[in-house]
């Protein structure tokens, strides 16, 4: 596509949300919204002194770092809550996807900035309201405990077999990336609900096997994969009313900043999420930024 100016791009993201998404007026509007208030925040923050801002062009989509990203939701923080940021960010997420595929820009530079975690009365509540009546309700219970638990990735979730759980320890041993093998601790709830729901499976006479095998099944009997887990998740969120959105990779991300926040050692969180340089840890718990400037704001005398 040839280089065009970055209000026009966003007319063409707009019209194309309309036209191939069917989305209402409405909508394409608070997308408009989102994506022209960021711009205008990276060129407000580009002026300098004695510079009228009039006269500064938006910035251009293919200079946009994941820092600068950052950037806008910190200035966010103060007059909007958590579910507005993360609308905000998705809205940017989706118009750089809009330009890849345009071969505008390369890469998504709002991949890296993560949605804002969840509050861990909000885990609790979408945790506590999957009703375990049935085998796979009992299922997305005991995966989605475990993901809470252990903090591992969906594929690792995905490939557990039941061999792999130690009730009496209290411990599941995990196949990460590189085939590295490692030994994570698993919480009572977690191990509770893996119980209940291999109880449940077995009682139906599945075809489940209580000493191998996968340990979460689909409905045919076979291994979950990680996009059904995905998809059961988002459901499971919808329907719990939650107001930010949230994957198995965001709760892995709120595993690691609750564990942060509850004063857990960085190195022993790094060992927990299987990482093997801390650098890729301390991204991690970057996400964290709004606690930061809660504490800041709440504890600085001259903010």
């Amino acid at each position: 596509m040839q280089k065009q100016a970055t209000g026009k791009l966003i007319d063409l993201f707009v019209d194309a949300l309309a036209a191939e998404k069917g989305y209402s007026a409405s909508t394409c509007r608070a997308y408009r919204h989102d994506i022209e208030e960021f711009f205008s925040i990276l060129k407000a923050y580009r002026a300098t002194d004695g510079e009228k801002e009039a006269n500064i062009p938006l910035p251009e989509p293919g200079s946009v770092t994941g820092l600068m990203i950052r950037y806008y939701l910190g200035n966010l923080h103060e007059k909007n809550k958590k579910v507005t940021i993360a609308r905000k960010l998705s809205s940017l997420r989706s118009f750089f996807k809009f330009l890849i595929k345009q071969g505008v820009v390369d890469e998504n530079p709002a991949e890296s900035v993560i949605t804002p975690n969840l509050p861990v009365d909000d885990v609790f509540r979408l945790l506590d309201s999957i009703e375990t009546k049935t085998v796979l309700k009992s299922r997305n219970r005991a995966m989605f405990e475990t993901l809470y638990s252990c903090g591992i990735r969906v594929s690792e979730l995905a490939h557990l077999d039941v061999g792999d759980i130690d009730s009496a320890s209290r411990v599941i041993r995990v196949i990460g990336k590189g085939n590295r093998e490692r030994l994570l601790p698993i919480g009572r709830k977690a191990l509770a609900a893996i119980f209940d729901y291999r109880k449940k499976l077995k009682a139906e006479s599945t075809g489940a096997d209580d000493d191998s095998g996968p340990l979460f099944l689909n409905k045919n009997g076979t291994r979950l994969t990680t996009r059904s887990i995905a998809r059961i998740l988002d459901k499971t969120a919808k329907e719990c009313g939650l107001a930010i959105p949230i994957s198995p990779h965001g709760l892995r991300h709120t595993f690691a900043t609750h564990m942060l926040d509850a004063g857990a050692d960085l190195r022993v969180i790094q060992e927990l999420l299987g990482h093997k340089s801390l650098s890729t840890t301390q991204k991690y718990t970057h996400v964290s930024i709004d606690r930061l400037l809660e504490t800041y704001d709440k504890a600085h005398p001259r903010k």
